[in-house]
């Protein structure tokens, strides 16, 4: 894991309400804090340039700029 940052993230509900569960995870796309980001686990993880091949089970592979559900603004950057 030589190289890449890793973060805490704070799962986030549907109505964008903090939980309790948290993950650390490889940054892949440069996020920082504050920022809502989206994050893969498992197999999946080793999906990106920054992780393939590496022992990595949970990267973020998104920063959100907005979110909708229902067709409700749930998070706008």
């Amino acid at each position: 894991m030589e190289g890449l940052k890793l973060l805490v993230v704070r799962y986030l509900d549907v109505e964008n309400e903090d939980t309790a569960s948290f993950v650390v995870a490889a940054d892949a796309v440069g996020a920082g804090v504050g920022e809502v980001v989206m994050v893969a686990t498992g197999s999946s993880a080793r999906q990106t340039e920054a992780t393939r091949d590496r022992p990595c089970d949970a990267v973020i592979m998104a920063i959100v700029d907005t979110w909708e559900v229902g067709g409700e603004d749930k998070f706008n950057k």
